[in-house]
């Protein structure tokens, strides 16, 4: 991998959320907003920032395939790479578009790069707060520059605080975790912004978040963040997650002892 390649993506997303995404925010109308399915939206920001990112990542990576969220709404068989070898970018222009779209915050910009299928690096940007977390497998995550930790003082379990997005659970499994969150500090709804929820893992403003859908343009790039530092990211049975795997339910936190912790109380059982 080139030294320059986490400051080349990172660099790119900064400049396409300043070029591309940032002069549409409030300023969508009707038009430019439209359903790839029911409640599933889209923005022209959305489209047009795949394009650009997805157009330097090639030319970063000569021969390696890009996998884009609105790519995949036009061609699902793109999903098909995530099990092949060679280099393949995960791509989300823009994570958090319903947000984006009613012109609240907040949204983030998400790439990830797989190496015959593993998670080799990842870049989250959340742009209103300048925010950029960079990581590179093996090697450690960033925030800001800075080398961040996760796994180092993390509160007793009526002290946690993460969020739930539990309206997307199955009944059962929303009643018991609704329940559960009562044995915690404080469960919150989510902000409909993985990217976010990610990025609060790393910065301490949360010390777990549970997600049901689990799309790998959603969660390869923030899961290889928080285990660079020092995180778990596991499906709710305790396998790790790895982005080509179909299924749902992922449990992310700052360390070992708080995803143990999380899930007895959220899950239930071992």
């Amino acid at each position: 991998m080139a030294d320059t390649l986490l400051d080349d993506v990172g660099g790119l997303l900064r400049e396409t959320a300043d070029q591309v995404v940032l002069p549409l925010f409030r300023k969508l109308d009707d038009a430019d907003i439209s359903e790839k399915a029911p409640g599933d939206l889209v923005t022209v920001a959305d489209r047009r920032a795949e394009e650009v990112i997805s157009a330097t990542l090639r030319r970063l990576r000569p021969g390696s395939v890009v996998v884009g969220e609105e790519a995949v709404a036009d061609d699902p068989a793109l999903l098909s790479h995530l099990h092949g070898s060679g280099d393949v970018w995960l791509v989300d222009p823009v994570d958090g578009t319903s947000n984006f779209a009613a012109g609240r915050q907040p949204f983030a910009l998400m790439v990830a790069l797989l190496t015959d299928g593993e998670p080799a690096a990842a870049w989250v940007l959340d742009p209103l707060a300048g925010t950029l977390a960079v990581a590179r497998a093996g090697e450690g995550t960033w925030l800001d520059g800075r080398p961040v930790r996760t796994d180092e003082g993390a509160p007793e379990l009526d002290a946690l605080r993460g969020a739930a997005m539990s309206r997307f659970l199955p009944p059962a499994s929303r009643a018991r975790v609704e329940a559960g969150g009562e044995r915690l500090g404080e469960l919150l709804p989510g902000q409909h912004c993985a990217g976010r929820e990610y990025l609060d893992v790393l910065t301490g403003d949360q010390q777990f978040v549970l997600f049901w859908s689990t799309l790998p343009w959603d969660h390869a790039p923030g899961t290889l963040l928080v285990r660079g530092a020092g995180g778990v990211a596991r499906r709710f049975d305790g396998t790790d997650y790895r982005p080509a795997d179909e299924g749902h339910g992922l449990l992310v936190a700052a360390s070992e002892r708080v995803w143990v912790e999380v899930r007895e109380a959220l899950l239930g059982g071992p």
